[in-house]
C-alpha cells in the first residue's frame, strides 16, 4: 500500500514538473498548477499568494474557492491579513504547515459573505528558490482541520517545483525585458547619430528616447556655467526646448548621478511621489533613473527618466542605462568634432581666398596707385584735365585698396585663425603671461560677437600686463544657444571699484562700448589685494550675420 501511495506521489511530482516547465507565462503556469494539484491530490480547493515589488500580498492564482472566499470579487483574499501571510512576511515559515484556523474564511463567515462549503482549515507552505521568497501555496479540505507529514511532504515537494519555475520564468522575463531594451537602444543610437547639428540634440534625443520606450518622462540636462542646465524634456508625448538653471547641489537624484558619476535609482514605495525638481517643471515620480553623460571619466550632463509608478526602472541592468547614457555623450563628441571639422575647412577657404586676394587683386590696386601717382607727377602743370583724372584715379584705387584690406581681415582677422580661445591665450602668451583656458559649449559664432570678443579680450589682457602686478591670467570662454561670455581674471593685487566711479578709462570704455553695442554687457568685480574679473556676456540672436554658412 505505501508503494503504491509513494509511486502515485512520484507520479504526480513528474506532471506537476512537466506541466510547470511548459510555459513561461507566470499567470497561466500558476493556474495549471493548481488544477493539477488539486486533481492528483483530491483537496477541494486551493490558492496562491504572491508579493509585489512594494510588499503587498496578491492573490495571483486560485481554484475552486468556496462562495465567501469568492465573493465581490475576491475582496477577502486581497484585502484582509492572516497568520499565514504574516508569518511569511516575518521570515518564521519554513516549510509546510497545518494552519489551526484561516481568519481569512472566520472573517468571510462573520460577514455572512457565502457558503464557505465545509472549508475552515488549510495548509501553506512557503514558495521559494535559494534565498528568493515568493510567496504561499495554501490548498484546503472539506471537513479537514489536518493534514498528515506525507501530504505537507507532498507539498513541499510541490512548492519547491513551483518556486524553482517562478525563479525560472523570472529571469526568462528579465533576459526578455533585456533583449526588448537592448533592440530599442539600437533604434535610439541609430536616430541620435543621425542628428546633423549639435544644437538640436538635447530636444530630438529627448523626443527619440521617450517615444522609443515609451517612458512617461525624460529630461536632459548639461554642466553648463558651473550649474546644471535643463536643456530639454519629454512628458507623456509632448517635447519642450527648456534653458533653466539649477545649482548643482539642487537638483536631487541629479545632483548625486553627476557629482558620483554614476547612475541613480529611484524607488519611492511611499505614498508621497518625489517632487524636489518641480521647481523647473519636472513633474513629480516615485520612480526614475538618473544616468550620468560620462566623458573621459568626467560628468558632462545627465539624462533622467522617470515615471509616477513605483519601481519602472528597478529590473534594468545598469549596464544597459550607463549604454544609453554613453551614447547620448558619444553623439555629442561626434557632433563637436563633425563642427570643428566643418569650422576647419571653412576656416581654411577663408585663408587661401584671403591669400589670393592679398596677393593678385590688392598688389595690382597697389601697383595701379602707385602708376596713378606717377603719372601726376610726370603731369603736373601741364594738362589740367589729365592731371585731374590721375587724382581721381589715384584717389578711388587708395580708396579700393582700403575696402580690399577690410575685407580680407574679415575673411581672415588677424589672430583668430585657430579660434577666439586659442588667438587670446597665444596673445597672453606673446607679452609674457601664464594663460590658463576653459571652454564650455560648441556652437558657430556670429562674426562681429567673435570680433568684438576678440578686441575685449585683447584689450583686458593688457590691463592684466600693465596694472595687475601678476603673469598668471585665466580665460573662460562658454557658448550657449542664447548667448556667449568670456571672462578674464588675474590673481593680482587688484583695486577698489570706487576709483572707477565717473572715470572709466578710454580702454574699458571701449570694452564696454563693444558689448553695449551688442546688446550685451560687461562685468568688472575687483576689490584691494583680490584678483580681478572682466566678464562680457553678449546674447546672440538668429538675425545676426554668422562667420559663415555653407
Amino acid at each position: 500500500m505505501y508503494r503504491d501511495k509513494r509511486g502515485n506521489e512520484l507520479a504526480a511530482l513528474k506532471e506537476i514538473a512537466e506541466m510547470l516547465n511548459s510555459t513561461n507565462d507566470m499567470e497561466q503556469m500558476l493556474h495549471d498548477v493548481l488544477v493539477k494539484l488539486l486533481e492528483v491530490t483530491g483537496f477541494s480547493t486551493g490558492w496562491i499568494f504572491m508579493m509585489d515589488d512594494s510588499g503587498e500580498n496578491l492573490c495571483r492564482a486560485a481554484y475552486r474557492l468556496p462562495a465567501a472566499l469568492n465573493a465581490r470579487n475576491r475582496e477577502v483574499m486581497c484585502g484582509t491579513e492572516c497568520w499565514c501571510m504574516e508569518s511569511f512576511k516575518q521570515n518564521k515559515l519554513r516549510g509546510a504547515v497545518n494552519i489551526i484556523e484561516c481568519s481569512r474564511i472566520s472573517y468571510a463567515a462573520s460577514r455572512k459573505l457565502g457558503d464557505t462549503e465545509g472549508i475552515s482549515h488549510h495548509a501553506t507552505v512557503p514558495l521559494s528558490a535559494g534565498k528568493d521568497r515568493f510567496g504561499l501555496l495554501n490548498v484546503a479540505e472539506a471537513g479537514r482541520e489536518r493534514f498528515s507529514d506525507e501530504e505537507l511532504a507532498l507539498l513541499q515537494a510541490v512548492a519547491y517545483q513551483i518556486g524553482t519555475a517562478i525563479k525560472r520564468i523570472r529571469l526568462y522575463q528579465a533576459q526578455e525585458l533585456n533583449a526588448n531594451l537592448y533592440a530599442k537602444l539600437g533604434d535610439v543610437i541609430q536616430h541620435i547619430h543621425a542628428i546633423q547639428e549639435v544644437h538640436e540634440l538635447p530636444l530630438l534625443a529627448v523626443k527619440c528616447i521617450g517615444d522609443t520606450f515609451e517612458w512617461q518622462h525624460v529630461s536632459l540636462f548639461f554642466y553648463e556655467q558651473e550649474q546644471l542646465s535643463l536643456r530639454a524634456q519629454y512628458t507623456d508625448g509632448n517635447v519642450t526646448a527648456e534653458w533653466r538653471m539649477l545649482a548643482v547641489d539642487q537638483a536631487g537624484p541629479v545632483s548625486t548621478a553627476f557629482r558620483e558619476n554614476r547612475v541613480v535609482l529611484i524607488d519611492d514605495n511611499s505614498k508621497l511621489p518625489c517632487s524636489s525638481l518641480s521647481s523647473i517643471g519636472i513633474p513629480s515620480f516615485f520612480s526614475a533613473a538618473a544616468i550620468p553623460l560620462r566623458i573621459r571619466n568626467c560628468t558632462a550632463g545627465v539624462l533622467l527618466i522617470s515615471s509616477r509608478s513605483c519601481r519602472q526602472f528597478a529590473d534594468y541592468q545598469q549596464d544597459f542605462l550607463y549604454s544609453l547614457g554613453d551614447h547620448i555623450t558619444l553623439c555629442i563628441e561626434n557632433l563637436r568634432l563633425y563642427e570643428q571639422q566643418r569650422e576647419l575647412a571653412r576656416m581654411e577657404e577663408r585663408n587661401r581666398l584671403a591669400r589670393d586676394l592679398h596677393d593678385s587683386v590688392i598688389q595690382k590696386v597697389f601697383s595701379l596707385s602707385f602708376l596713378a601717382k606717377g603719372a601726376e607727377t610726370v603731369i603736373a602743370g601741364k594738362d589740367a584735365v589729365v592731371e585731374r583724372s590721375l587724382q581721381e584715379m589715384r584717389q578711388m584705387a587708395q580708396e579700393a585698396l582700403k575696402e580690399m584690406r577690410t575685407l580680407i581681415w574679415q575673411l581672415h582677422p588677424a589672430g583668430l585663425e585657430h579660434g577666439l580661445l586659442t588667438a587670446l591665450k597665444q596673445y597672453g602668451q606673446s607679452m609674457g603671461l601664464i594663460v590658463h583656458e576653459q571652454a564650455e559649449g560648441v556652437r558657430e559664432l556670429p562674426r562681429q560677437v567673435e570680433e568684438a570678443l576678440w578686441r575685449i579680450g585683447q584689450e583686458a589682457l593688457n590691463n592684466v600686463k600693465k596694472h595687475a602686478e601678476s603673469n598668471r591670467v585665466s580665460i573662460h570662454l562658454v557658448k550657449s544657444k542664447r548667448q556667449v561670455s568670456l571672462e578674464i581674471a588675474d590673481n593680482g593685487k587688484g583695486f577698489s571699484p570706487e576709483t572707477l566711479k565717473g572715470r572709466l578709462t578710454m580702454g574699458l570704455l571701449s570694452m564696454r562700448e563693444r558689448a553695449e553695442m551688442l546688446g550685451g554687457e560687461l562685468s568688472i568685480r575687483s576689490g584691494a589685494e583680490m584678483q580681478t574679473s572682466v566678464k562680457a556676456v553678449i546674447p546672440i540672436t538668429d538675425g545676426q550675420p554668422q562667420r559663415d554658412k555653407e
